[in-house]
């Protein structure tokens, strides 16, 4: 039997250890199309599909906006039979929310009419465990996008469902991606969309440059002539954007500037420049503007990892690095991705702690096991990322609540830079 959404949104209130993750589900191009919600509550024993499907759902609706998981972008979420049923997708903004169903729901007729309302009204249909049987062809008029798992795939019949999706205009979404190899194959038979921990944080696509984005750069460019140079202003809108983070730091720690002790962080940075070589610097990148070709998502994702990291690097037991270098751990992550460049040779270019090298080109240490509750609660993997955690101490009840913050807040600075764009 269902249970009731007030029994559960009750149950959440009282534990509070629920961990709700997006994953950016993209084009080769790195467009977003939408994001895949994940939810977990280690305090609730689900036993049917029906209870996993009303968690999620209810505790999205209650403790989660749509402005701060998904932004513009609409939300993947799995309905059953009841749930459609009890017209729950109806609580949904349709134009924010892609219905996720199982191919046994729309086989029967009774609740494939139920998913042809929800489509006539506007609401986008995604389908699991799609088979090109015969019966299967009379509700390709229900669907708009067909998922394929390619973590248990038998990639010979997809690569024939891809081309009889293609035929009748469906988008197919290759869901469980997280190696190259899985990448390269969905590629290969003509996937439309990814999803998955690889796609999350690498897509191979060729960067030919280290670009800025160019909303935060123009924010810079108005904080650095102003009459007053407000540093900390300066360094927030710096420590948002990986790569300026990672031009400054080079620049501060070369040769030219020979510094005795080498500037760690972006404050240390901005100190060693002052204020009129701070001038030039910017404005010399002025010229090296971005022509486009730089993942938004990916920068977005350095941005919440960094700021993520740091949150977390306050609850952690015995962490050999600060707040500060727990930031830049968490934003030069993606480094490699970004310049295209394997990451210890990237890191190899930056006066960072060893501490920070060895976490992420080896995951040892502590601060190994602090990317790894990163890695982990990003990919879903809720018994690594307890694991990790109860090494570092870190209560588990607020590992959840830290990630929403980070997702809102992030959320909120990238709105304001694409409006200064």
């Amino acid at each position: 039997m269902l249970p009731k959404i007030n029994d559960i949104i009750y149950r959440e209130e009282i534990h509070m250890q629920a961990y709700i993750v997006r994953q950016p589900i993209m084009d080769a191009n790195q467009n977003v199309l939408g994001y895949d919600m994940l939810y977990y509550d280690e305090n609730v024993t689900v036993v049917t599909d029906e209870e996993a499907a009303a968690n999620a759902v209810s505790n999205i609706l209650t403790h989660v906006s749509s402005e701060t998981m998904s932004g513009d972008k609409p939300a993947f979420l799995n309905f059953t039979w009841n749930l459609l049923e009890r017209k729950v997708p109806a609580m949904f903004d349709k134009e924010k929310l892609v219905m996720i169903i199982e191919d046994s729901i729309l086989i029967d007729p009774t609740s494939n009419e139920r998913v042809l309302a929800y489509r006539k009204d506007g609401y986008k249909i995604a389908i699991a465990d799609f088979q090109f049987l015969p019966r299967y062809f009379g509700i390709l008029d229900s669907i708009d996008y067909i998922r394929l798992n390619f973590k248990f795939g038998d990639y010979s019949s997809y690569e024939n469902i891809v081309k009889i999706a293609t035929a009748f205009n469906k988008k197919v979404i290759a869901y469980n991606i997280d190696s190259q190899e899985a990448y390269d194959k969905a590629k290969e038979i003509g996937c439309h969309y990814f999803q998955g921990s690889f796609v999350a944080e690498k897509l191979p696509t060729t960067i030919k440059k280290t670009d800025y984005l160019q909303g935060n750069f123009f924010m810079l460019m108005v904080a650095v002539t102003r009459e007053e140079v407000d540093y900390d202003e300066v360094s927030d809108i710096i420590s948002r954007d990986v790569t300026l983070t990672f031009a400054l730091l080079k620049l501060v720690n070369s040769a030219w500037f020979a510094l005795r002790n080498k500037a760690t962080t972006v404050k240390q940075a901005l100190v060693v420049l002052g204020v009129n070589q701070l001038k030039q610097w910017i404005y010399l990148l002025s010229f090296k503007q971005s022509d486009g070709t730089m993942p938004d998502e990916l920068i977005k994702l350095s941005f919440l990892r960094a700021n993520f990291a740091q949150e977390l690097s306050k609850l952690a037991k015995g962490l050999p690095i600060s707040e500060s270098e727990a930031y830049l751990l968490g934003m030069f992550s993606t480094l490699g991705a970004l310049t295209q460049t394997s990451l210890e040779e990237v890191l190899k270019e930056l006066p960072i702690s060893d501490y920070i090298k060895d976490a992420l080109v080896k995951h040892e240490g502590r601060c190994g096991l602090l990317y790894d509750v990163i890695l982990a609660y990003e990919k879903g993997s809720w018994s690594a990322m307890s694991t990790a955690a109860e090494k570092l101490e870190i209560p588990s009840d607020a590992i959840g609540q830290k990630y929403l913050e980070c997702v809102e807040m992030v959320n909120k600075i990238w709105v304001g830079i694409v409006k200064s764009e």
